[in-house]
């Protein structure tokens, strides 16, 4: 525990104008938790998380360096943030998309029942992710990124908002087109999909 609490953004200005290591090292053992549950929360691997929380952390660093750090002190934010872009770009890479679940409650898979020892089945299923990610490609990056938060990071709308720095409302509204959006893109580019996966 630290005897006096110095706030985040004395330490950010000792680190950057005098490169005391201290300072950050404080930073980091204040928000290590909060930035390793954000990234896990994403990624759903301990080791990934691991790994994007000390890139994460090197990232802060090379832009502290730089100079180019203005976030009058709102350090945990703004390191947030970095973690969260972190494990998205992972997200991404693996292609790793979440289940959404529509306004009404219906899951775009909640009709397919698969088989374990299908191989079709695990086909079809596999055809579908591949062809949801693409939908969610086209997404506007505003409506997709509240929807990955949402429904993979199961962020409240709250906390997307101060990720995002928006309000609720707009989040909330953000939310309603990506799924209207990806709603109109199923029925027009599904026409050789099981049409019960997308019934209202």
């Amino acid at each position: 525990m630290e005897k006096i609490h110095v706030n985040d953004s004395e330490l950010v200005s000792r680190y950057i104008q005098n490169g005391d290591e201290h300072a950050f090292e404080t930073l980091v053992r204040r928000y290590k938790s909060k930035v390793y549950t954000t990234i896990y929360l994403i990624v759903k691997d301990t080791f990934v998380a691991e790994d994007l929380l000390q890139d994460t952390f090197i990232k802060a660093v090379d832009v502290l360096r730089s100079g180019k750090y203005n976030d009058e002190g709102k350090f945990l934010p703004w390191v947030l943030r970095i973690a969260h872009n972190m494990a998205i770009d992972y997200f991404r890479r693996e292609k790793r998309y979440p289940n959404i679940v529509f306004e009404d409650g219906s899951s775009v898979f909640n009709t397919l029942d698969f088989a374990e020892d299908s191989v079709q089945d695990l086909q079809i299923r596999n055809e579908t992710h591949n062809h949801l990610r693409d939908l969610i490609k086209r997404l506007p990056d505003s409506q997709r990124e509240v929807l990955v938060m949402r429904h993979y990071e199961d962020m409240s709308f709250q906390e997307i908002a101060d990720a995002t720095g928006v309000s609720i409302n707009t989040a909330l509204g953000r939310m309603r087109y990506a799924l209207i959006n990806l709603r109109k893109m199923m029925s027009k580019h599904s026409p050789s999909y099981d049409t019960n996966l997308y019934a209202e």
